[in-house]
């Protein structure tokens, strides 16, 4: 079994506490299945409710037990009346993106069998590709949590779009490796490079390390795309895209249209991976006005947590965490297959806690 694994867990405000508790239970009882080791949880204060009685967005301490947790698993952050003086969203999340250089952001997106099809082409079944968002520079390298704008008397701002060749590099092998990994499993193993490498230079530099990095991937088909052309093509053809490779902003926005494609941000896990820790989290807000009222779709979280084991799989060198991952993958899939699941976010009858025992029930 090996030693316990501990995760930094941050349920955050409104629904982040509902579909927190729905994916440790099924975290829970994968791991119980294929008889792992329970997780323990280091369980860290953090969010917009947290500021509004503390003035901090984080326990004092909390960035730091983060990081010295094997992985780091949030909820939701944010509520839309709680906000900085500035008018910014409180933002922890962002500075743990920066303080421990998450910078590979995987959105995995998937058509799922009874699952709403926004499409009305019968190919849109196939949708089944993954969009790497580099997530520490870019534009958000300005984000206002990290106090890089450049103020001038309250007539111009600038925010800078950061381009580094050493974060580069690494966004681009770890795209290559995941359609390579992707591949083996019946992927077609292409990763699209998508940029704005026409009119600038920072996204020319890009495309540049792309090309340098693809040299060593010759069994990986490559791809380019200019980020307009790549929203028109989301949803023009996206059952033809594998691995999209992107700058920090034009992830964040082409990875929510895509996620519509596919029933809506109640599908969205996301994991946000660096060198040494791992981020994991749906991808869609707190929404606040369904907080504690069963009615949140607990399935990006849930899928979320299994990226988490798949990751912890690899970083501690134990391969049984994948049967664990593979246990809430197909349950999700099954449970759409057989019309099992049917969250009210899709027009279904089932709220969080009947979505969660049916998948407990399913594993």
């Amino acid at each position: 079994m090996g030693q316990s694994l501990q995760v930094a867990l941050i349920k955050g405000d409104g629904i982040g506490v509902d579909v927190s508790e729905a994916a440790l239970a099924l975290l829970d009882a994968a791991l119980q299945k294929t008889g792992q080791t329970r997780i323990s949880y280091r369980e860290i204060a953090a969010g917009a409710g947290y500021f509004s009685e503390t003035g901090r967005d984080i326990e004092t301490g909390g960035e730091q037990a983060a990081g010295q947790a094997d992985a780091i698993f949030l909820g939701a952050i944010g509520l839309p009346t709680i906000r900085h003086a500035d008018g910014t969203e409180i933002s922890p999340h962002l500075r743990l993106r920066d303080i421990y250089q998450l910078y590979a952001g995987v959105r995995p997106v998937r058509a799922y069998p009874n699952a709403p099809q926004r499409l009305a082409d019968p190919r849109a079944r196939d949708i089944d590709l993954v969009i790497l968002r580099e997530s520490t520079e870019g534009l958000f390298y300005s984000a206002a949590v990290h106090g890089r704008s450049e103020v001038i008397d309250d007539q111009e701002v600038r925010d800078v779009l950061r381009i580094t060749r050493s974060t580069t590099e690494k966004l681009h092998r770890f795209g290559f490796e995941l359609a390579r990994k992707r591949k083996q499993r019946g992927s077609p193993g292409k990763l699209t490079c998508v940029d704005k490498a026409n009119v600038f230079v920072s996204m020319a530099f890009f495309r540049q390390i792309y090309d340098e990095i693809a040299s060593d991937y010759p069994d990986i088909t490559t791809d380019y795309n200019y980020v307009d052309a790549q929203a028109l093509d989301l949803i023009r053809r996206p059952w033809e895209f594998d691995v999209l490779v992107t700058e920090n902003m034009f992830g964040d926005i082409l990875s929510d249209l895509a996620g519509g494609l596919v029933g809506g941000m109640g599908m969205a896990a996301c994991a946000e991976i660096g060198d040494h820790t791992g981020l994991f989290q749906p991808a869609h807000g707190s929404a606040p006005d369904i907080m504690g009222a069963d009615r949140a779709n607990p399935l990006a979280a849930i899928l979320s947590a299994a990226l988490m084991l798949e990751y912890l799989a690899q970083k501690t060198d134990r391969p049984a965490l994948l049967d664990a991952a593979g246990l809430i993958d197909a349950a999700v899939y099954q449970g759409f297959a057989q019309n099992r699941i049917r969250p009210l976010e899709f027009g279904g009858n089932m709220g969080t806690r009947a979505v969660t025992r049916e998948l407990l029930t399913l594993l």
